[in-house]
């Protein structure tokens, strides 16, 4: 039997990338998916939504297969899986996406490499490689040179440049595997030296990228691994072009099992990007924001003070149309398959103060090679003026809700953030007048939240003006400075979301039902705010060990998706997700010992 007739779509899966695309390999070696030329662009390889014969994967598969054993290289994102038979046969796949320096530029190609190495004895492999168009409807017309293989398209043409037997690729005949073989999948041009030296050139080099930039982070003393898992995956989730940051790599992985909760997560979140953005800052990892803000700049400079979407293609597109694809069976069957996304034509008005919050750093940190100034300023008082002005209005608040529009209290708390962050940038930059302007707005907004949020019947802050369901987003009062997390408003609030949303250490987004009904699965960040609450108001060995049950819930490369089911604990949503690698790093940080308790 081989090792992709035993898989079955699952997410535990590994996640390779460079900041220009990035592929998802399963424990036995398949890629199942890969979009390209960018992130939201057409999966070449989109077996993790159509696992039958249709679908396209490239998988390398062992003639009597037993077993495989997967893991990275320490501090990087080189994917090394191994595949042994039944007679302790194996080879070692190592997979990776170049990324490095080179002439005073980042390289980072749309280049897949693949290199296959015998582990013991004369195993036998043959390699399916499918690659689709046009989201798999599309074959492509194969053609044969020397040394590599073409599969063109009607919208491109990719190559794999190999030193393996090519009749063997093409007819997906077994072979022994002999000696090492590379293979170089990407665009149609010609490598300027040879495959293997290319290959093995390429992963020293990668290799070596980022472990360096590993040993830059600023670390927690504990879990330090899952830290620097975390990191990089979010480091994947740039698209460096324009600096974008997507929410995840994936489209369409249900929320939970058969729920219809299908979404398109591959663009770019104002709100995520936030988040993303902060917990790499508090590593001391500010490049990324650097990026990020090339592109948020761009966002607030063309909204000219008005709307702004809640997110947008990673090239900055208005227009992202949603649609299902009927011929997608879907992740284990689990349709609808959704490619673009609706809550583009939201309101959604916690985004002017993720935008605030988001540039604020530039305006503060005398490290980075841009630093923010009065003109930057004055684009972002501009989105403080349309905080300020609908902060008090209804809207589909940050979880987006399609039929069903209130004032809800994120939003407006996001609004006063917006504030509140213009007063402390206007006061770095020595501008008193301004000072005084936007901090009289925030104590608006601030008066307003605690007299038309707070409900004395739940004796909680509830999730809209005059409400009194209750909603996760509320622990984020103290995450950004609203209220004293010692408060007794807070911590009533605390203890009144756990009884109502969780099931055992795992949190549930809300708890009135939306356009699906009741959410079934825990939403992972929601889960990691209430850890980083619970250390606030003094409860840390409850946050730890919370955190703990977090850690086990991740698979075995140390990577979340959006949803844990709670019962079953495994992994739904979109994967790898931007908001629960957030999560990790924000309770290491706030957990861990300090490391002057070892030194």
């Amino acid at each position: 039997m081989s090792a992709s007739e035993t898989a079955k779509p699952s997410l535990n899966l590994g996640v390779i990338g460079n900041c220009a695309y990035t592929a998802l390999i399963d424990d036995v070696g398949s890629i199942v998916w890969s979009c390209l030329p960018r992130f939201d662009g057409d999966p070449v390889f989109n077996a993790l939504l159509d696992a039958s014969e249709n679908g396209s994967r490239w998988s390398v598969e062992l003639e009597d297969f037993v077993r495989s054993e997967q893991q990275y290289e320490p501090n990087t994102a080189i994917l090394r899986t191994r595949l042994y038979d039944s007679q302790g046969q194996g080879v070692e796949l190592t997979d990776f996406a170049p990324r490095f320096f080179n002439r005073g530029r980042t390289f980072r190609p749309l280049t897949l490499i693949r290199r296959v190495k015998v582990l013991a004895g004369s195993p036998r492999i043959r390699m399916r490689i499918r690659p689709r168009f046009n989201w798999g409807r599309d074959k492509p017309q194969v053609t044969q040179g020397s040394t590599h293989i073409r599969y063109v398209g009607a919208g491109q043409t990719l190559r794999l440049n190999s030193d393996a037997p090519l009749s063997y690729l093409l007819s997906e005949s077994f072979f022994v595997v002999d000696r090492p073989m590379n293979f170089i999948f990407g665009p149609d041009e010609t490598l300027l030296s040879g495959i293997e030296d290319t290959a093995r050139n390429f992963e020293q080099e990668t290799g070596s990228y980022w472990r360096h930039w590993t040993r830059a982070l600023s670390l927690p003393l504990e879990w330090q691994d899952a830290v620097i898992r975390a990191a990089i995956t979010l480091k994947l989730s740039l698209f460096e072009d324009t600096g974008a940051i997507v929410a995840a790599m994936t489209t369409s992985i249900p929320e939970a099992p058969g729920s219809g909760r299908n979404w398109d997560y591959r663009y770019c979140w104002l709100r995520d990007a936030f988040f993303v953005v902060r917990a790499l800052n508090s590593l001391s990892e500010v490049a990324t924001m650097e990026e990020y803000l090339r592109w948020l700049n761009n966002v607030v400079v063309r909204s000219n003070g008005g709307h702004i979407q809640p997110l947008y293609g990673v090239g900055q597109e208005e227009q992202l149309p949603e649609s299902i694809l009927d011929h997608l069976p879907g992740y284990r069957g689990m349709g609808p398959v959704r490619i673009g996304n609706q809550a583009q034509e939201h309101f959604q008005h916690d985004v002017y103060g993720n935008i605030v919050l988001g540039a604020a750093q530039a305006f503060h940190d005398h490290r980075l090679l841009n630093r923010a100034g009065r003109a930057e300023f004055g684009y972002l008082e501009a989105v403080g003026e349309q905080a300020f002005r609908v902060y008090d209005q209804p809207d589909a608040g940050m979880w987006e809700l399609r039929t069903r529009a209130r004032i809800h209290t994120s939003s407006a708390l996001m609004s006063w953030a917006a504030c509140d962050r213009l007063s402390k940038v206007a006061a770095a930059l020595v501008l008193p007048q301004r000072i005084r302007y936007w901090r009289e707005r925030a104590d608006i907004i601030r008066e307003r939240i605690l007299k038309e949020s707070w409900s004395d019947e739940r004796q909680a802050f509830a999730e809209s003006f005059g409400g009194r369901d209750l909603d996760a987003s509320a622990l984020l009062m103290a995450e950004v400075n609203f209220i004293d997390p010692n408060d007794s408003r807070f911590v009533a609030t605390v203890d009144a979301l756990e009884k109502s949303l969780c099931d055992g250490p795992y949190m549930r987004r809300y708890e009135a039902p939306d356009d699906f009904g009741k959410p079934e699965t825990a939403f992972n960040i929601c889960t990691f705010w209430r850890i980083d609450a619970l250390a606030r108001i003094g409860r840390k060995a409850q946050a730890r060990e919370i955190f703990e049950v977090m850690l086990k819930c991740r698979n075995p490369l140390g990577l979340l998706s959006e949803d844990t089911h709670p019962v079953t604990g495994e992994m739904w949503g979109n994967f790898p997700q931007t908001y629960s690698m957030v999560g990790i790093i924000n309770a290491a940080v706030r957990l861990s010992a300090r490391w002057d308790s070892v030194i």
